[in-house]
């Protein structure tokens, strides 16, 4: 159901929570976690089998790169934090970008990083590694629920208050309704340039296999160890309330993810690297999008950020 307020619409929280939205999560959860790994080991034996061309690895490259922007520069720090603004169109291409890592759809992301950030390793937060049960394996199963355990528990309901902004923006709501369409054309591109490339019916399954499932696996992985070891191991600069932590050796795969403890310190900024040498693909790409005028409004590191040991 749509209102107006101006000439904005305002979608109501149970036109997108429908009542049984748990039990549908659960359900795409072991599609999200399921599928990928399947195809990722299918992947693996097509390599045995066939062998690792370089365009295999051109392709996966490429695809990791645009989708792992879609998450890291759109769906987290454009979108979650609005550390930057898009110009245009360029907003909605970076959201298709981003459901096309099938991490989820755009509102919920969104709102769940949100969450997680309002309720950092406390009790409200839905990924928290911390310790769960008794006994020797509670380290694990926190690290396990922190990773992807989370998925299939996490409730559903009354999250869209969290993304009232988004809500109001016709075009960011049309991408988020055709979430699986955007799904399905992240596979259909390696799978489509792959057959082209090779002529075949094999290098479609190559493209299938390595350049779109296997894609949405490691990148997966990339993104949820950020949740998990993020919040465990590495190093803490800036003593937050949270046990957010930087994993220097996941700065590249991450595209600058990794450097969490930072991310915590400063979340409105559109920068992760507070250090010369700390690699952020994502921070690059974003000032370099600024110098041609394609985003505005970057918010930079306060000096505060910028003086911490």
């Amino acid at each position: 159901m749509t209102t107006q307020v101006g000439v904005r619409p305002v979608i109501q929280a149970d036109a997108i929570e429908p009542p049984d939205s748990d039990k549908f999560a659960r359900q795409l959860a072991f599609v999200t976690v399921g599928v990928p790994t399947l195809g990722f080991i299918a992947a693996v034996v097509y390599v045995i089998q066939f062998g690792l061309r370089w365009f295999d690895v051109i392709l996966l490259g490429s695809m990791y790169l645009i989708t792992g922007f879609g998450v890291e520069g759109g769906l987290h720090r454009l979108f979650s934090h609005r550390s930057y603004r898009a110009r245009g169109w360029l907003d909605v291409a970076i959201a298709i970008a981003g459901s096309m890592a099938a991490q989820g759809p755009l509102l919920f992301w969104v709102a769940t990083h949100r969450i997680h950030h309002a309720f950092a390793d406390r009790d409200g937060d839905p990924h928290s590694p911390r310790p769960r049960g008794e006994g020797r394996w509670a380290v694990v199963r926190g690290l396990w629920h922190g990773h992807a355990g989370w998925l299939f528990t996490v409730r559903r309901q009354g999250w869209a208050r969290h993304v009232k902004d988004l809500m109001q923006d016709r075009a960011l709501m049309k991408v988020n309704q055709l979430y699986f369409v955007w799904v399905v054309l992240g596979l259909a591109i390696p799978v489509a340039v792959s057959a082209l490339y090779y002529g075949s019916a094999r290098g479609a399954i190559a493209g299938l296999l390595i350049g779109g499932l296997s894609r949405v696996f490691l990148l997966d992985q990339v993104t949820w160890s950020v949740n998990s070891i993020g919040h465990t191991w590495g190093n803490r600069p800036y003593r937050s309330r949270d046990n957010s932590r930087n994993v220097a050796s996941l700065a590249g795969v991450s595209i600058g993810g990794s450097w969490h403890n930072n991310h915590h310190a400063m979340p409105a900024s559109a920068y992760n690297n507070h250090r010369w040498w700390q690699i952020d693909l994502t921070g690059t790409a974003i000032w370099l999008a600024g110098c041609l005028g394609l985003v505005t409004n970057v918010h930079g590191n306060s000096a505060r950020v910028k003086e911490a040991p």
